[in-house]
């Protein structure tokens, strides 16, 4: 797509990066057969395509309106265009420099501000926990809204962390939100990789991994986060503590997982941390990437019976990451009988704090995911997020839980 920036934009970090992307776009539009927003609304300015028109008008001097926030505001940044583009064209990243311009030039209305600056600081915040311990407590009084928001309390099996230590070690982000409102999934986690003889280390200066703040219109706040996370970890990734050296940074949460994996990118143009970002990125896998060398580790040990299982993958896997299908195929190799739903490619409706900011279409996609996975009669549903989990299980009876949480249960 021929770009001609606008002086503003000639020479600047974005305007080098988004000019070329967009000069990958050939505007061939099979992107909008994938994108969620566009199926539900119909308007080429809520697909891919209307939306890099969007883009390119701006960072080609006109002047952007509420009207053209809005329709960036509606992305889910779910990055399934990416998965359909013939060309490679990188939209994740241009939609995140078209929305940091955007919001520059237009001001948002008092109540969006206010909702966003809550978000961004109050799911980072360490009072997190302690909010989502009383959340839980008046929980039956909540209206429904806010009680499909606040998971119930944990039972005391969800904090069981193992104790044993193991000559191969792995490093693991806990999360911001996470620990509090689904601990069981961390512990879990370290349990399954406990059974495989591996140990799983925890560096308590790390926190969030920088994606909320990044997606809320503070991308400095966000590279802050992905920098205060990498000091926490530098010295178990150079092997500078009595813990001794990790092999791998392992994500439970595919969206974090994706943030982590683009720290490279994202402070590629910071001297003093683009080497040990991009050491970071390189180092980082998602659990499913380790399964399956753990899986003759683990056969023996698994119980059988855990019934019928239907699978969403989340965006951040299937798109963000790029890994489809390991998650499904690995437990089905171990014995478990899974299913995976229609349109399994499509976004559950979650995407971060989306759920929030855009409940309408957030419902709307929900709905259609749920009504995707029923006609399996699953036992469980099962993800592979944090986000994911929460948001599902606001619309439905059947259990939702992570993956990993079901093959803990099965080890003997």
């Amino acid at each position: 797509m021929q770009t001609s920036l606008a002086p503003e934009f000639k020479g600047t970090r974005d305007g080098t990066e988004a000019e070329a992307i967009l000069r990958k776009c050939v505007h061939c539009g099979f992107c909008t057969a994938t994108c969620p927003t566009y199926q539900l609304l119909g308007d080429e300015l809520d697909g891919p395509r209307g939306r890099i028109y969007l883009i390119k008008q701006v960072l080609e001097g006109q002047a952007p309106t509420r009207a053209t926030q809005q329709h960036l505001d509606r992305c889910l940044t779910c990055r399934n265009c990416e998965t359909t583009c013939p060309s490679g064209v990188q939209y994740g990243h241009l939609v995140d420099i078209g929305r940091k311009v955007v919001d520059a030039k237009v001001e948002r209305p008092l109540v969006e501000r206010l909702a966003r600056t809550v978000l961004k600081q109050g799911l980072t915040s360490p009072l997190f926990g302690t909010a989502m311990q009383l959340g839980q407590v008046v929980r039956p009084l909540l209206p429904a809204a806010l009680k499909a928001k606040v998971p119930a309390r944990a039972d005391a099996k969800a904090h069981r962390w193992p104790t044993r230590t193991h000559s191969r070690k792995v490093l693991m982000l806990l999360g911001c939100v996470q620990p509090s409102m689904m601990p069981n999934v961390n512990a879990a986690t370290a349990r399954v990789l406990d059974a495989a003889g591996i140990q799983t280390l925890v560096a308590d200066g790390a926190g969030c991994c920088g994606a909320i703040r990044t997606h809320l219109d503070d991308v400095e706040g966000g590279r802050d986060d992905m920098r205060r996370n990498i000091d926490a970890w530098w010295p178990l990734v150079e092997g500078l503590t009595s813990a001794g050296k990790v092999e791998a940074i392992v994500m439970n949460a595919s969206g974090c997982g994706v943030t982590v994996k683009e720290y490279g990118h994202a402070l590629a143009h910071d001297p003093q941390y683009a080497d040990k970002a991009r050491r970071i990125g390189a180092m980082t896998k998602d659990m499913s990437e380790l399964l399956p060398g753990l899986r003759d580790a683990l056969r023996p040990k698994l119980r059988k019976g855990s019934g019928k299982l239907a699978y969403h993958p989340p965006c951040t896997l299937q798109h963000g990451q790029q890994l489809r299908g390991d998650v499904e195929s690995l437990l089905r190799e171990l014995g478990f009988d899974v299913a995976l739903a229609a349109e399994s490619h499509l976004c559950c409706g979650s995407a971060g704090t989306y759920s929030v900011l855009q409940p309408a279409l957030a419902t709307q996609l929900r709905d259609r995911k749920l009504a995707q996975l029923a006609p399996h009669g699953a036992r469980f549903i099962l993800s592979a997020n944090v986000g994911c989990i929460q948001h599902l299980q606001s619309g439905t009876t059947t259990p939702v839980r992570h993956w990993i949480e079901v093959l803990d249960e099965a080890l003997a």
